[in-house]
């Protein structure tokens, strides 16, 4: 097997920094729409809102999940990275897959979340379609 340099690791650093980024700005936008749906319900008391804000729930529990899964892949990077400093390549080669694997799980949640809020935006025109033909 070949020998895994300290650098290695290191080239996913800014990788899981824009994607905690990416993560933190879903979270703080669906942050701020459920506060304004939540002002609407309690103004008009439309209960249409509460599935709403029940899918909005959900997106924000992915979004954690993708935050706590991203956050341990760059722990298990540093992980990595000190293995390979303090001349374990084996410790060092195992904790960089797991890094690579805790990544790939962050991104199929990430993937899914997306699914959800396209899904969510469809329904939405939908409705305006509906209420554009009547």
């Amino acid at each position: 097997m070949e020998e895994l340099s300290l650098t290695t690791p290191a080239l996913l650093f800014p990788t899981v920094s824009l994607l905690m980024l990416a993560y933190t700005n879903r979270f703080l936008t669906l942050a701020t729409i459920i506060r304004s749906l939540n002002d609407r319900f309690h103004e008009s008391g439309d209960k249409n809102l509460l599935a709403q804000i029940d899918n909005l729930r959900y997106r924000v529990y992915l979004i954690r999940n993708m935050q706590i899964v991203g956050v341990l892949s760059l722990l298990m990077c540093v992980v990595s990275m000190f293995a390979l400093f303090a001349g374990w390549s084996d410790g060092g080669k195992w904790s960089f897959g797991a890094a690579l694997v805790l990544m790939i799980v962050s991104l199929g949640i990430s993937l899914r979340e997306l699914q959800i809020s396209v899904g969510a935006l469809d329904l939405l025109l939908t409705d305006l379609e509906k209420h554009d033909e009547g």
